[in-house]
């Protein structure tokens, strides 16, 4: 298990070095930076909020990286607690405030996370002669979903690291940390894909990596691409993984959009038109990553004939009323065509033609014939680097090249 001598470090600059702001007064605000960590499965997961208080209203704003995201609806604090709602992942934040210190529970998907945080940012210094590990890494894993390796892509300055998983169906978000007492250590947590990384280099040149995450803890290793690939060991094609049983029948769609109107592959608007059909659930922090990318796709090709449509699966309750669903629309401008397909559990009766269709997001590109021409699993953030770079062109290439091809 992950031992995290950075985490106590930290946690211990935060809490005795510098003792928290008293809040009390008039004058007292929770605005700036907090230091907080999420507890997950036994670990404690460092990550940064930011919270920013005007006129007694708060906001809070999570951080994929140095990216902010996942921000929260405007709260209030009575008696001490501060509730906030994060309402494109339906989420709240339920904390006390005792000066610098909050303390309470996140709860997302009916499951809550413990909370801790104290205001400013813990002074831990990175070690100043760390081992270079950037670029990409192969991390040998057998998954569920009929993976053999995943893929780690390491940046580096110094001491300074941030990095992500690639996992078939999308990455783990942008982990950061630094190099302390002999190891990398690295977190991520947005409201969302909580995980703690350690990484040690091993005297062969292996990284030996210690991960916990909502899935539990894994010990794991990495290596360099040539020697993954000397061992047989591959990554999983995002763009081979899932399919179509005939190619050559029309890519078959009928749900209700959020307004109760049903909405079907065979209708005028779809005619003769390039079709994105985005199989997503607003719970789905991968599709949180693509949701901006397909309204930038459509409001940039849509007038030359593509339409897109998210096809989205959520649970019961959403279901009878998806609230979350609404928010992730508001919160992205989505224009294009949503669907409220069905429980998730129901995805390959819903969608009898695809092929091992177990990501999520999946998408898939339809011709102007109406039948598929591409199938692409899983999405990237802004952690994969290059990798997300060149997911998102291949993406609008694909969708460039059906548009060039006249209707049939």
């Amino acid at each position: 298990m992950i031992r995290a001598v950075y985490l106590a470090v930290a946690v211990a600059t935060a809490l005795t070095v510098a003792p928290p702001p008293t809040l009390a007064g008039p004058a007292a605000t929770l605005s700036g930076g907090w230091s907080a960590v999420a507890k997950v499965n036994g670990a404690d997961i460092p990550f940064r909020l930011d919270l920013a208080e005007r006129s007694g209203v708060v906001r809070a704003t999570f951080f994929d990286g140095t990216r902010p995201t996942n921000p929260s609806a405007p709260g209030t604090i009575a008696s001490g607690r501060l509730l906030l709602l994060f309402p494109s992942y339906a989420a709240t934040l339920d904390v006390s405030v005792d000066g610098g210190v909050l303390d309470g529970t996140y709860t997302r998907n009916h499951t809550a996370i413990p909370i801790h945080a104290v205001k400013g940012a813990p002074g831990v210094p990175a070690a100043p002669h760390a081992p270079s590990i950037s670029g990409e890494w192969i991390v040998p894993k057998a998954s569920a979903k009929g993976e053999q390796a995943w893929r780690l892509i390491v940046h580096q300055a110094g001491g300074e690291i941030s990095a992500a998983i690639l996992r078939v169906d999308g990455d783990t978000g942008t982990l950061n940390g630094r190099y302390v007492d002999g190891a990398f250590h690295l977190s991520h947590f947005a409201g969302e894909r909580p995980a703690l990384l350690e990484i040690r280099v091993q005297p062969d040149g292996r990284l030996k990596l210690d991960l916990t995450d909502s899935d539990g803890h894994a010990d794991l290793v990495g290596l360099r691409p040539k020697a993954a690939l000397a061992q047989g060991l591959a990554p999983a094609d995002p763009t081979r993984f899932t399919g179509v049983k005939d190619p050559s029948a029309p890519f078959a769609f009928a749900f209700p959009d959020l307004a109760g109107h049903k909405v079907a592959n065979t209708d005028a608007r779809f005619r003769g038109k390039v079709v994105v059909v985005d199989v997503m659930g607003s719970w789905c922090p991968n599709c949180h990553d693509e949701a901006p990318f397909l309204q930038a796709l459509y409001a940039k090709h849509h007038r030359q004939g593509l339409e897109v449509v998210a096809l989205d699966f959520e649970q019961p309750d959403q279901l009878a009323d998806p609230q979350r669903l609404r928010a992730f629309v508001q919160r992205y401008g989505i224009t294009y065509t949503v669907l409220l397909a069905g429980d998730p559990k129901a995805v390959h009766e819903k969608l009898p033609q695809a092929v091992n269709l177990s990501a999520w997001p999946t998408t898939f590109f339809v011709g102007r014939d109406g039948r598929v021409k591409g199938v692409h699993v899983g999405f990237t953030s802004p952690g994969s680097g290059v990798r997300d770079a060149q997911t998102r062109a291949a993406a609008e290439r694909e969708v460039e090249t059906m548009l060039a091809r006249p209707s049939t």
